[in-house]
């Protein structure tokens, strides 16, 4: 399926090799943490991205943007249009928002004893999320915690610093809290340089886990209206970013109906 530079397929692409769209290939949950957890024990590094609508209009926008995700070994579907839109296509996902994975990666990293880093936010959140996720999972070690200054360049002189401080650490694990695009940017740029390291883009992920943002209540979530809820919390910061989400909706819709028929013919409709 491919609408418009997004695809849904179960095959892992090569870092080297980017195809010309981009690829949620990591549909369920229990494969992909299998798959991590293989990678631990094996000493094989790894990208996590998670795909929303807010990204589909970047990457639309921004090449650097493309060109990173595409060379992320896994991509998720964070967000329900994203679910909706392929199953619309005749694909199944599961939603895998970003802030939901840290938990089970953290575990992960407990049992296989691998160490983790953190790189985004503030100093008192990463601190504070430390202790959240150490009380959490016993035995899992934090030995890096890297709060960048504003103007952060994920490819700059100080994402070498920050490399180099996380190589020096040892992190296997490393959650980054960057915000999009910084975060993938940063992944795509350090993950040659680490081979062993998995690095996971969580957004406001550890935030949440520090208890300095909240998450939509679970009831909200279940009905799938967290947008809702975080566009009435901040509607100035958010506004024109869910307007443009939006805004692409119907041709979004458009191309998954597309690719469903395509699917029935076998070949793409004129």
């Amino acid at each position: 399926m491919n609408w418009a530079d997004i695809e849904i397929s179960g095959v892992e692409r090569a870092a080297d090799a980017p195809p010309p769209g981009i690829v949620v290939n990591a549909p369920a949950r229990a494969d992909l943490l299998a798959d991590v957890a293989q990678r631990m024990q094996a000493g094989r590094g790894y990208t996590i991205a998670t795909l929303n609508l807010d990204h589909v209009v970047k990457i639309r926008r921004d090449p650097e943007f493309r060109q990173a995700y595409a060379r992320h070994s896994h991509v998720t579907a964070d967000g329900n249009p994203i679910v909706w839109l392929s199953r619309l296509a005749g694909q199944q996902l599961e939603l895998m928002p970003g802030s939901e994975l840290i938990d089970p990666l953290a575990a992960l990293a407990a049992e296989h004893d691998v160490p983790v880093g953190f790189l985004g936010s503030t100093q008192e959140v990463l601190e504070a999320a430390a202790i959240a996720l150490r009380r959490k999972h016993p035995g899992l070690r934090i030995t890096a915690r890297i709060a960048p200054p504003m103007g952060f360049d994920p490819r700059g002189a100080g994402a070498g610093d920050s490399i180099a401080e996380l190589r020096a650490a040892g992190v296997g694990l490393c959650f980054l809290a960057l915000g999009a695009p910084k975060q993938e940017i940063f992944a795509a740029h350090a993950a040659p340089q680490m081979p062993q390291t998995g690095f996971v883009s969580i957004g406001a992920g550890l935030d949440f886990i520090a208890g300095h943002q909240s998450r939509a209540p679970r009831w909200v979530r279940r009905l799938a209206l967290e947008w809702l809820w975080r566009l009435l919390s901040h509607p100035g910061r958010l506004g024109r970013r869910y307007g443009a989400c939006i805004a692409i909706l119907p041709r979004l819709l458009a191309e998954a109906f597309r690719s469903r028929a395509a699917d029935k013919t076998g070949h793409p409709l004129p």
